[in-house]
């Protein structure tokens, strides 16, 4: 049983860690510009857009592979691992705007990379509604999963590639330097040790909550089948 729960116990661990130790360590505040504690929002803020995108590709995996084998479990996880993937970017985008509110003055702004975000999780809030509004079971199932296959292509250029095409108060935006989502020259050695465990921790927790629904979906499913 130990063996089996091995992950779990590190992604709790590793939170733990992330959490108390991440208001600890040292942090710098690089020239011209104004951090200071506020990047310590960087163990969360990042981490949790990571996880979210881990949370998509495993969905969009479970997605094609519902279309080729027309399994109920496989649709199953892919729904699941969207549901956590969409709680995951709220959360990305909420702890962005807190972020954004002492570093820019105001939670939003419009910059390119929080409005490709915003498109790219009302593209994934879809993926519900389309399926909500459909009565037959088996059509759900296929037209969600071609859905599915659609926005997760649609979230690359939402998060990734329009942000860098486009003027953004991110860094890597044009005119500054780096990732859109994290600027290399602000974080340091000791950053970097609770920045990684954070980017495991996060994501370990995101598939621990979504095997956790997926389990009460499969009962739910065993017992409609008895029905």
């Amino acid at each position: 049983m130990l063996r089996k729960s091995w992950w779990k116990i590190a992604s709790f661990i590793l939170l733990l860690y992330t959490c108390s130790y991440g208001f600890l360590v040292p942090v710098p505040s690089p020239p011209g510009v104004p951090l200071k504690e506020t990047i310590r929002n960087l163990f969360f803020h990042v981490p949790m857009w990571i996880a979210m995108m881990v949370c998509f590709t495993v969905s969009v995996v479970y997605a094609i592979k519902y279309l080729r084998k027309q399994s109920v479990k496989d649709e199953i996880y892919s729904t699941e691992f969207v549901r956590t993937g969409n709680m995951l970017g709220i959360l990305g985008l909420v702890t962005g705007m807190i972020w954004a509110n002492y570093q820019w003055g105001k939670p939003w702004s419009g910059d390119a990379k929080q409005n490709g975000t915003a498109i790219a999780l009302l593209i994934y809030f879809a993926y519900f509604v389309l399926k909500g509004s459909l009565q037959d079971e088996e059509k759900q199932a296929r037209i969600g999963a071609v859905y599915n296959v659609f926005a997760y292509f649609m979230l690359f250029p939402c998060i990734w590639i329009l942000p860098r095409l486009a003027e953004s108060l991110h860094p890597g935006g044009l005119g500054s330097e780096g990732n859109p989502g994290l600027n290399p020259k602000d974080t340091t050695n000791s950053m970097r040790s609770v920045m990684y465990p954070a980017f495991i921790g996060w994501t370990l927790i995101s598939v621990w909550i979504t095997t956790l629904r997926i389990r009460v979906r499969l009962i739910q499913q065993k017992q409609l089948a008895y029905e």
